[in-house]
């Protein structure tokens, strides 16, 4: 978004713009902006950022009507802005999601159905994974005999750092955290289970969470897309080596072939790379959604004949 009203706008992430729109909500604005290895690339993917909020739209509505948890969804409608963003409403259409305040937690909510990643790297060397020890003998990629909870802490800058569940407790109270692993498990069920109807393994992913003024739990920020979960394609799966994935690694594995320092600002992308992220992170979309994402670009609509979001709207909430 190239419009940022002084008093509106509140900060910039890697990815998200974040505005004001009155003392309850919030515009979260998903660019196309990309970061590998905690650095903001200079080369953008097109629709990338449509792509986070419709698949973001698409699980906060199905995982609050099955009942997991609420969010902070209110609206996305572009024509609900507020008047000094009106300039920069057909830009906006696809990628905003307008979001009830509410005070983030200081931790990564992940979970992990499979060994792979930094927590691969953590096995191997461990036999375990944040405290939580597994059994012997797995190969990379290997689905794990349940699920586990892997929080990390939340970094302003640098890299996040895995942590205990009992690290947890201590930054967010133990009946907190002990909730926050609950729901995150119930979430990487239901999501698992969905994506594999459409041929995709979960792998693992992150979730967000914040408190309302009266204590009430809600999901925030966004909701298993390939910017924060690990996607591989359930046809082609073969344990015992990396996977293919419909998220960044396309991009990290071409960046780690070029001996970058990973320092900012990181090399330009060449076209052919820019059209293969666009190409997964769309197929993406398109699998789990169901939803051709032309249609949604033009329509900015995921469930025909309904409106996205929650169900039932609830009160007022905050993210970043």
């Amino acid at each position: 978004m190239t419009t940022e009203p002084s008093r509106s706008f509140l900060r910039s992430g890697k990815v998200r713009d974040l505005y004001a729109i009155d003392d309850e909500r919030l515009l979260l604005v998903a660019s196309d902006r990309l970061s590998a290895f905690d650095v903001v690339l200079p080369t953008a993917i097109p629709d990338k950022g449509r792509v986070l909020t419709g698949l973001s739209r698409y699980w906060f509505a199905a995982t609050e009507r099955a009942g997991i948890v609420a969010n902070h969804l209110l609206g996305v409608d572009p024509a609900a802005l507020p008047s000094a963003l009106a300039s920069a409403r057909d830009e906006l259409r696809g990628r905003i999601m307008i979001c009830r305040r509410a005070r983030v937690l200081p931790i990564e909510a992940i979970v992990r159905g499979y060994v792979s990643g930094t927590g691969w790297k953590d096995y191997q060397r461990t036999g375990s994974i944040c405290g939580i020890a597994l059994p012997a003998g797995l190969r990379e990629s290997e689905r794990l005999p349940e699920p586990i909870f892997t929080p990390s802490t939340k970094a302003a800058q640098g890299h996040d750092r895995n942590i205990t569940q009992e690290e947890a407790a201590a930054l967010v109270g133990a009946s907190m955290a002990d909730r926050v692993r609950e729901i995150a498990l119930a979430l990487y069920r239901f999501g698992a289970e969905r994506a594999a109807a459409a041929g995709i393994i979960l792998a693992d992913t992150k979730f967000e969470f914040g408190t309302l003024p009266d204590g009430t739990l809600i999901l925030i920020d966004e909701v298993m897309t390939p910017d924060s979960s690990r996607f591989w394609d359930a046809a082609s799966y073969e344990p015992g080596r990396p996977q293919p994935s419909y998220d960044k690694q396309f991009v990290r594995d071409w960046l780690e072939a070029q001996g970058w320092d990973k320092t900012y600002p990181g090399p330009e992308l060449p076209a052919d790379v820019v059209a293969g992220t666009r190409t997964r992170y769309v197929e993406a979309f398109e699998r789990i959604t169901g939803i051709a994402f032309e249609r949604y670009r033009s329509h900015d609509t995921i469930a025909p004949g309904s409106a996205d979001g929650p169900a039932a709207p609830a009160a007022a909430e905050e993210v970043h």
